[in-house]
């Protein structure tokens, strides 16, 4: 063979070799990142950020009669800033007393009108009586005068002496009335005096409790802290305008530093995840080099909805394990829930897998020169990796996402996973059979 017979010989098999390469990696597209799957200890976490909060507080409160005397809602008026640190009795805030000063106004009239019906009962009751004390006195003396005259009749003709103890009679007959109506008279002055005084106490207790009231309208630190306003319902704090309920009157709290929680929510989706005593790794936004353990100390039975969010969460308190001064209440947290944790695994990111028909998993694996759709058995997921719990090797290579051109390539089916698949429908067929179609017999 010649020397150029030769060299265009080779030419043509690199030719060849070039264009079977070419064409795999064309068939790849541009998506030729490839990874391997890691092995070692793996951790399933629930990420999520949250705010930092005092485990104990002492709560700074407005009035707490104000429904007592049908005041439902007070509007703060002043209030010093938020992270002031306050001693013992200084003064914190100030509520609109101008609700209740008109009810004190109003109470100070009910009060003058009962005092006044007071004293005329008095007087009305007093000179009742009297007269009735006068009346009684004036028929004794009118029995006396008519025995008298009974007792100068004597000797008087017999009509006349009958006349007499007639007359005595009916005067001993009215001063016994008299008597039993000055009892009765007397009960009643006795129950108009309890009517009256009774509704005079009731009124002068009132105003004394809206006078008293009035001074709890400046509210004063119950102890030594950092001030911290209270949150409403929609998470905003408290400030100068705001307003508060009868049945809520707190206005901030003095938080116990030495022990603070960090308070997240959970979708609804993970929070079965979610139990008491998980660790938790706490991260400060404030702080990015500084981290903390922690552990759940309660999970909420019952979900909220949060503001600006349609997602349904559930609340979870986080305690934090030490203390330092530079954390301060309402700063944010990013926090790591570790729910499981699995000693011994392959993983890869969860970037690699891809589903077919919703029910088959698979990953694009490197073989050879080709790209194969091989399908996998997936285990347990965190923000980032999944486990694999079959179909692919430890040294295997596979793509971070897909691969062009194989949408109509076949997955390679794991035996076991295809087993179950089968197992799966001949139940489903079982428990849903189906009648036997009915058609016409071939002629």
């Amino acid at each position: 063979m010649s020397k150029k017979a030769l060299l265009f010989g080779s030419g043509a098999a690199i030719l060849i070799i070039l264009f079977f390469v070419l064409s795999g990696s064309s068939s790849e597209g541009e998506n030729s990142i490839l990874i391997t799957p890691e092995e070692g200890e793996f951790i399933v976490d629930i990420t999520t950020s949250g705010a930092l909060e005092a485990k104990n507080s002492v709560k700074i409160s407005g009035p707490t009669g104000l429904r007592n005397y049908r005041i439902w809602n007070v509007t703060i008026q002043d209030i010093i800033d938020e992270g002031t640190y306050v001693e013992k009795g200084q003064y914190v805030a100030r509520l609109d007393p101008s609700e209740l000063t008109g009810k004190i106004k109003d109470s100070q009239i009910e009060v003058e009108q009962q005092q006044s019906k007071f004293t005329q009962t008095k007087l009305d009751t007093a000179l009742t009586m009297r007269e009735a004390r006068d009346e009684l006195i004036n028929l004794e003396y009118d029995v006396r005068e008519k025995q008298l005259v009974l007792d100068q009749s004597q000797f008087e003709p017999p009509a006349t002496i009958q006349k007499a103890e007639i007359e005595l009679e009916k005067a001993k007959r009215s001063l016994q009335q008299a008597k039993e109506n000055y009892t009765i008279k007397k009960e009643q002055n006795i129950a108009k005096m309890q009517e009256v005084t009774a509704n005079l106490r009731k009124e002068t207790n009132e105003l004394d409790g809206l006078e008293a009231l009035a001074k709890e309208f400046t509210i004063i630190a119950p102890e030594d802290g950092m001030l911290i306003y209270k949150k409403s319902w929609d998470g905003k704090p408290v400030k100068e305008g705001s307003q508060i309920g009868a049945w809520d009157p707190i206005v901030a709290t003095l938080p116990d530093l030495s022990k603070m929680l960090s308070k997240t929510y959970v979708n609804e989706v993970d929070i079965r995840k979610v139990k008491p005593g998980q660790k938790v790794e706490i991260g400060f936004d404030a702080f990015p080099d500084k981290n903390l353990e922690g552990e759940v100390i309660k999970v909420a039975n019952v979900g909220e909805q949060r503001p600006n969010s349609d997602a349904k969460v559930f609340a979870v308190e986080i305690e934090v394990f030490g203390s330092d001064d530079l954390l301060k209440p309402g700063m944010t947290t990013g926090n790591r829930i570790i729910t499981k944790t699995v000693s011994e695994g392959l993983f890869v990111p969860l970037e690699c897998l891809h589903s077919q028909n919703d029910s088959i998993t698979f990953v694009y694996k490197k073989s050879g020169l080709n790209v194969v759709k091989q399908e996998v058995k997936v285990g347990e997921a965190n923000s980032d990796y999944v486990l694999l719990l079959g179909g692919i090797k430890k040294d295997d290579k596979l793509y971070l996402s897909d691969v062009s051109g194989l949408e109509d390539k076949d997955v390679v089916l794991l035996p076991e996973m295809d087993g179950l698949r089968n197992k799966k429908a001949e139940q489903e067929v079982r428990s849903n059979p189906k009648p036997p179609r009915r058609g016409r017999p071939n002629s």
